[in-house]
């Protein structure tokens, strides 16, 4: 069945997500002569780079260095970071935030006149730059989004077209209908997957999609299995969704993290509060299980001038009811980051020719087994610069889209995906209950014709958008789910109950491909870590 295309455009680079990663390739590639268009399923700010709080990991000038950073990263990575990766992207920091500036970006100043910088967990030093107090985030999309690049919002992928030379072009659907975009190279630079799970950080469009495009299309996934839990999110009874996310900036400065009777939850620690985030989020899970509660406290009665430091934060709590200043804030982990994803090099390349991937989506080896914090809008700047200018090699090569078929998808119920998700594979997991959700998520799916020609038309496209990414989670949980089946140590963020130590011979990545009968198939990548680990 062929599908009525309503729209088409030929460019030489098409940008799948407008945050930071995608934003920096779009406009590195054309400030190089490349025509490019970016894709983006929301508007200007529905991204999760809009919700970054903490800010940036950039080493500073002054009682800082490349080695400390790079000792930071691989350490809170636990064994799985790619040492030269982290080397060459912590190496860019510098460099990439110039750029930011240059573009019009402001970071706060220190009464010095110089960039303030806090510290975050797992840092050895205060090296985090940040704006807005603790909108960062906010200023790095507003100062990307000026650059005036041209931005198709309210589209969605839906498959990446490849062919003997590598990318041949999009599959889209927007409010006009079926577009086909005819491109050499692609950039995948969706965000992550936080919608896998039923309370996240990440915005309503974090549903996976560059993880089942990549696989659509050929390409490896790599460290699935490691979901980032941020462990301070502002909690509310009944609270579902997109939650407030109470940045590590606060424990930076000095707030504490408390139990319902007031005993510390990370007494023992060296590092106490400002341990790696994995190590955090264990620790306040234990605690709420031994205590019976659904939240622990952060105290941060202390820190003065919390509003004028922390006014996203402060607003998040004001309109929860509570006073930062005068009460204990309640928070408990939910769904953060994807530690893995698309497998590239540190310039964004995938295994398929044409197939690029940036930020959060990709998997360079950077994070390892737990991401560093801020160390992902560093990523987003680096790779991304590099990926724009990446794809410049596939300018001249003949890509075109000569024909659309039909094809068909397998997905459940959102619903059914993050009640699995949420209950058997968050902060700490075991085997029985991975089976059970993998149970649980092929039980529930079917299998549906995306491109249905009897429903090519515009006001079709929100349910096309809402089939591609139950399509789209349904796929990125069952290639976590076997990453995380086949990982039966506890190792970074990924936390199993049954085995709580690390095995020496599962000290590597698990790497995970679609094979053309639907079947995932898992394979083992050597870890190049090369860096001792220090207390974790």
């Amino acid at each position: 069945m062929t599908v009525p295309v309503s729209w088409e455009a030929e460019v030489d680079l098409v940008v799948i997500g407008g945050g930071v990663a995608g934003l920096t390739a779009a406009r590195t590639a054309s400030l190089r002569g490349l025509r490019v268009l970016i894709l983006s399923k929301g508007g200007p700010t529905d991204t999760s780079t809009q919700y970054a709080q903490g800010g940036i990991a950039v080493v500073a000038p002054l009682g800082d260095s490349v080695d400390s950073h790079v000792h930071d990263t691989v350490e809170a990575g636990a064994g799985l970071c790619e040492v030269d990766a982290v080397r060459s992207i912590v190496e860019g920091g510098q460099a990439a935030v110039a750029a930011l500036t240059d573009l019009g970006a402001v970071f706060d100043l220190g009464r010095d006149g110089q960039i303030s910088r806090t510290r975050e967990g797992g840092h050895s030093t205060r090296r985090i730059i940040h704006a807005g107090g603790d909108a960062t985030g906010a200023e790095v999309q507003r100062a990307l989004n000026a650059a005036g690049l041209p931005v198709l919002f309210g589209a969605a992928a839906l498959r990446v077209v490849t062919g003997a030379e590598g990318v041949r072009g999009v599959i889209a659907v927007s409010d006009n209908g079926f577009g086909v975009v005819h491109t050499p190279a692609v950039l995948l630079a969706t965000g992550g997957l936080g919608q896998l799970y039923a309370l996240s950080t990440n915005p309503p469009g974090a549903t996976g999609d560059g993880v089942a495009l990549a696989l659509w299309a050929g390409a490896a996934v790599a460290d699935l299995e490691f979901v980032q839990f941020h462990p301070t999110v502002l909690y509310t009874p009944g609270g579902v969704g997109r939650r407030p996310l109470i940045s590590e900036a606060v424990r930076g400065e000095g707030a504490i993290l408390v139990d319902s009777e007031g005993t510390s939850v990370t007494a023992g620690h060296p590092r106490g509060d400002l341990a790696p985030r994995d190590v955090v989020s264990r620790a306040i899970a234990e605690r709420m299980r031994a205590l019976g509660t659904d939240h622990v406290f952060l105290d941060a009665r202390a820190i003065e001038g919390f509003a004028q430091r922390f006014p996203t934060i402060t607003a998040s709590c004001l309109a929860a009811g509570i006073d930062p200043a005068a009460q204990l804030i309640p928070v408990a982990p939910a769904a953060h980051y994807q530690c893995g994803g698309v497998l590239t090099d540190t310039h964004g390349r995938t295994g398929v020719a044409g197939l690029y991937a940036a930020g959060e989506v990709a998997r360079t080896g950077l994070h390892g087994a737990n991401r560093l914090a801020s160390n992902s809008l560093l990523e987003g700047l680096v790779v991304g610069e590099r990926a724009g200018a990446a794809a410049a090699e596939r300018v001249g090569v003949r890509a075109r889209v000569e024909e659309i078929p039909s094809w068909t998808v397998e997905f459940a119920e959102r619903s059914v995906v993050q009640q699995a998700m949420t209950a058997h594979a968050s902060v700490v997991r075991d085997g029985a209950g991975l089976a059970t959700a993998r149970r649980r998520i092929d039980g529930a799916m079917s299998a549906v014709s995306l491109l249905d020609s009897a429903t090519a038309d515009a006001p079709a496209a929100a349910r096309h958008l809402r089939r591609i990414e139950d399509a789209s989670l349904t796929l990125t949980a069952r290639a976590l789910l076997g990453a995380a089946s086949a990982r039966t140590e506890s190792r970074g963020c990924h936390t199993r109950s049954e085995s709580p130590g690390v095995i020496e011979d599962q000290r590597h990545s698990t790497a995970v491909r679609l094979r053309p009968d639907g079947a995932l198939e898992l394979s083992a990548l050597p870890a190049r870590c090369a860096v001792p680990l220090g207390v974790r």
